[in-house]
């Protein structure tokens, strides 16, 4: 009787113990809370019972167990160590499925080209939207920074509260670990392009909660985390290049205007498991979504936004704004090219569905399509009218049939026109509906 007891009591202890039918590694802002989640909630929409979410062996690990429709054991391992973990873990087949803050650079992609082309639309998938957000101490008078000087702070150039125009003394610096793809997308988009790299005196965290907590109980720091897990801080609004100050808000986060935005990803391989494809196809869910927002990101439900007309924008943009509401989205391009990018192949289907739900398929869309700044006279010109185009005929494959389509040109920049990353998000199709017209 004492050995059946004995072994009565190992039975739950084996059943973690046992092998695992999803394993999901990379992102610390994605697993921190979202993808355990996005898993309980799969797994729930699937008929699953007896879920039960555990700590796993290391801090940011989690263990999911359940029982199936059928009854069968589900283990779900969640590692979340930062984005360049969940791609070398993709490469030496210790993970199913890999959680992003950045998009995969060119290396990783020939690195784990024997899987496939995580760059194909199947492969790659934008789960989410998130703002890299600048966050001070709530007594902290400043208000917003370019990004010049942001740069100038993060790399110790800029060392004093004095010289940034308010009180404070010395600046302390707070900044995400090096793993991390929140610290990889601030480098890319604020300190690289000044040539500048992080000063040595920033204090650094595995964990976005643990460096905005110190943020928050510091009078003189500044750090920068996911718009997930703000809290109390204080946020700046950032300046980039020819565009406006903008704050990290939801809706300039879902319209990846604010300079700062960031997609969050999942890639799969070609093949990926059966769990990893659920999974992903119910992160795209409005279930998912859903989440998503509850989880504090950005989702990317389409949703129509008021806009006020400002008098230094164009005439026919002014118009627009009077009369009708912009949608959640803009759709992005490819680099160089006219071609739709994966998030946008996404979009358009998000667009028609809720055009349809709307009863707005016909007649009451404009496209407006925006450019980067060219040297040669008209071409801006052009190039948004061509981009715009190009929007109207996917969603013309939807059903859509849009009323209007215009080109503006360079006319309302949100980012500079040095970099290419700047240039690309200049180049940008907006969507808006007229606000009285239904079929």
């Amino acid at each position: 009787m004492s050995r059946l007891i004995a072994l009565l009591c190992l039975l739950p202890a084996l059943a973690w113990a046992a092998p695992s039918q999803l394993r999901i590694q990379g992102s610390n802002t994605l697993g921190g809370a979202l993808v355990p989640a996005l898993v309980q909630g799969m797994l729930q929409a699937h008929g699953a019972t007896a879920i039960e979410l555990r700590p796993g062996e290391l801090d940011n690990e989690w263990v999911i167990r359940a029982r199936d429709a059928q009854d069968d054991p589900v283990r779900i391992d969640i590692a979340a160590h930062g984005t360049r973990t969940g791609f070398a873990a993709l490469a030496e087949g210790r993970a199913d499925l890999a959680s992003a803050s950045r998009m995969i650079d060119a290396g990783e992609r020939k690195r784990l080209s024997g899987l496939g082309d995580l760059r194909s639309a199947a492969s790659e998938q934008v789960i989410a939207l998130d703002g890299v957000a600048i966050v001070t101490h709530l007594d902290n008078p400043l208000r917003q920074l370019t990004l010049e000087q942001l740069a100038q702070v993060f790399s110790g150039q800029v060392t004093r509260w004095e010289q940034l125009g308010v009180a404070g003394g010395e600046i302390h610096l707070y900044a995400r670990d090096g793993r991390s793809g929140t610290f990889e997308t601030f480098d890319s988009l604020v300190l690289r392009p000044q040539r500048l790299r992080l000063s040595a005196q920033a204090k650094r965290f595995e964990s976005a909660d643990a460096l905005v907590a110190q943020v928050v109980a510091d009078r003189q720091a500044i750090g920068f985390s996911s718009l997930g897990t703000l809290h109390p801080a204080h946020t700046l609004a950032i300046t980039a290049g020819d565009g406006p100050a903008m704050a990290p808000s939801r809706a300039l986060v879902a319209s990846e205007d604010y300079p700062l935005s960031r997609r969050l990803y999942f890639y799969l391989p070609a093949q990926p498991t059966p769990y990893a494809r659920s999974l992903a196809a119910f992160a795209q869910s409005s279930a998912g979504q859903a989440i998503v927002a509850a989880q504090g990101f950005v989702a990317q439900q389409i949703v129509p936004v008021a806009v006020a007309p400002l008098p230094d924008q164009p005439p026919t943009y002014r118009r627009l704004a009077d009369t009708a509401e912009r949608l959640s989205v803009s759709f992005r391009f490819q680099p160089d090219s006219a071609l739709l990018d994966n998030k946008a192949l996404r979009d358009i289907q998000r667009v028609a569905g809720y055009l349809r739900a709307a009863g707005k398929l016909r007649g009451s869309v404009v496209l407006v399509g925006l450019s980067d700044r060219k040297d040669t006279p008209g071409r801006a010109a052009l190039l948004s009218r061509l981009r715009a185009l190009a929007v109207r005929r996917a969603l013309a494959r939807q059903g859509v049939e849009a009323r209007q389509v215009m080109g503006l040109g360079d006319a309302l920049p949100v980012a500079g026109n040095a970099q290419w990353q700047e240039r690309l998000r200049n180049r940008r199709v907006e969507v808006w509906v007229d606000r009285s017209a239904s079929e």
